[in-house]
């Protein structure tokens, strides 16, 4: 409890709080608008943070976590048009409440039990991750390199359809974190002579390059043909706090809490994320509700059900990140990418050596929920406005945010051409089907599996066998085999069955 209280006045700091603040409006902004996603907007305010210390850095990171993933409903609801994927099931009721002049009370209901999605998370996330944390200080480079292993094939293999495509994807992004200076003997790997690429890709370079502006690329690509959509306001007149009784919302709180359930649960899961926990909890609320007939109507329940869920996946996401340094999606990468430039690495020791930052950590998480909820209330006009701004004024000013960003880091043109060159990398995964996420996860993880990798070996004198005989690192590696077999087996079961489609 002392731990969260000073958490809780290191956030209420005037300068943290309006870090805070802006980071969860720019989230909402960058949700809400098709095309500009939650890992956009971090990825992009990332090299913003390096000026800043670690507390005041991830308090912005979480707030934009927070408000990106809570900003999507706002054009699921209007336009019928997912902000970022983990909104896709709000549109299937969320669309008709709008269209049955019930916009107002629609988006009321999403922002609530938003709020509440991420507060129950938020409660899992500081019961469980220190438990978490205290079991994983026992762990030793076998066990670490087995969960980089387990993290790996998971990801690479739930993260999309395809398994071939999400393992080259999580290879190549390992290979990316060899190029440098080995971890161990010091031995120069895949520099050419070139200084700067010593001390391998930075990963804030990376990060930017694969996520933001391949994402300028993409969108561009469409010209302007996307710009002039027509945004319909929410009838407001006549609706008092957030559009529903007190009745209604009783009554949708056993649909929000097992849908917290569900999105706390696949949170914690590295590979799934909130894109799948949405439409999860929204096939579950059909099945369990009395009225399924009126699902893809405008039924209230298909609204509660994505929107508490999607939400109660950020702090899922953020359990197996502050306690074991395995990020579960692209966000939680980033995250992981805004510690490690303070230099500062997540992990069970985190809790120990840093624990007034995790508290600050969890505090920051809160508040923005709470600032969520207000400003997404307030600010609803506003944000509606803003749906229409052309996106051919958006995307050169990302273009040129970002650059500077890179610049920034180092004072080098060397890192702006990086940006550039892993921004064309990350538009051929995009054009090729191929998943970015599981490469970032690889090219993060890679030093985690090869440095324990061969600690684990300089401990056992070259003996292999280390890796399987300890429990917890055969468990581990035992289940990444069962989760590739498991994707093997669902091919090509998939396969035998599709020609008598």
């Amino acid at each position: 409890m002392d731990l969260f209280l000073i958490g809780l006045s290191n956030v209420f700091a005037p300068h943290v709080f309006l870090l805070i603040t802006l980071g969860v409006v720019v989230g909402i902004i960058f949700g809400a608008i098709p095309g500009l996603t939650a890992v956009m907007a971090i990825a992009l305010c990332l090299p913003m943070t390096y000026g800043l210390g670690p507390a005041e850095g991830m308090a912005l990171l979480v707030a934009l976590f927070v408000g990106a993933t809570s900003g999507g409903l706002i054009s699921a609801i209007l336009l019928k048009i997912p902000g970022t994927p983990s909104s896709i099931a709000t549109t299937f009721d969320g669309g008709p409440m709008m269209e049955k002049g019930e916009g107002a009370k629609a988006l009321g209901i999403g922002i609530v039990f938003s709020f509440i999605g991420t507060v129950l998370s938020i409660g899992a996330l500081m019961f469980i991750a220190p438990s978490l944390a205290r079991v994983a200080l026992s762990f030793g480079p076998h066990e670490y390199f087995a969960i980089a292993i387990f993290s790996l094939t998971l990801i690479a293999t739930l993260s999309t359809g395809s398994m071939v495509k999400g393992i080259f994807s999580g290879v190549v992004g390992f290979a990316v974190s060899t190029v440098g200076i080995a971890p161990v003997d010091a031995t120069r790997r895949f520099t050419f002579d070139v200084v700067e690429l010593n001390a391998g890709f930075s990963i804030l370079t990376v990060l930017v390059g694969m996520f933001a502006i391949a994402e300028v690329i993409k969108v561009a690509e469409a010209g302007r043909a996307g710009h002039n959509m027509t945004v319909t306001a929410p009838v407001m007149k006549g609706i008092r706090g957030f559009g529903f009784s007190m009745k209604e919302f009783v009554g949708q709180l056993p649909n929000a809490f097992r849908s917290s359930f569900i999105g706390i649960g696949i949170g914690i899961l590295p590979g799934i994320g909130a894109g799948t926990s949405n439409i999860l909890a929204y096939i579950v609320a059909r099945n369990r509700s009395k009225t399924p007939e009126q699902f893809g109507k405008g039924s209230i329940e298909g609204v509660v059900a994505p929107e508490t869920a999607n939400n109660a996946g950020i702090g899922g996401a953020m359990i197996p990140l502050l306690t074991l340094g395995i990020p579960g999606d692209a966000v939680t990468a980033i995250l992981l990418g805004g510690l490690m430039i303070h230099g500062i690495q997540p992990g069970p020791m985190l809790f120990i050596t840093q624990g007034p930052l995790v508290y600050t950590i969890f505090a920051a998480l809160l508040v923005s929920a709470f600032l969520m909820l207000i400003i997404e209330f307030y600010g609803l006009r506003v944000f509606v406005k803003l749906l229409a701004i052309p996106r051919h004024i958006l995307l050169p000013v990302i273009l040129v945010l970002c650059a500077v960003g890179a610049f920034g880091l180092s004072n080098r043109v060397f890192d702006v051409w990086t940006v550039l060159g892993f921004g064309v990398v990350g538009y051929a995964f995009v054009k090729g089907g191929i998943p970015t996420a599981p490469f970032i996860i690889g090219f993060i993880l890679g030093p985690m599996a090869e440095t324990n990798f061969r600690r684990a070996l300089q401990l056992s004198q070259g003996d292999f066998t280390g890796f399987m005989t300890n429990p917890i690192s055969g468990a581990f590696l035992g289940l990444a085999l069962l989760s590739i077999g498991w994707q093997i087996w669902s091919g090509v079961r998939s396969a035998r069955a599709s020609p008598r489609l």
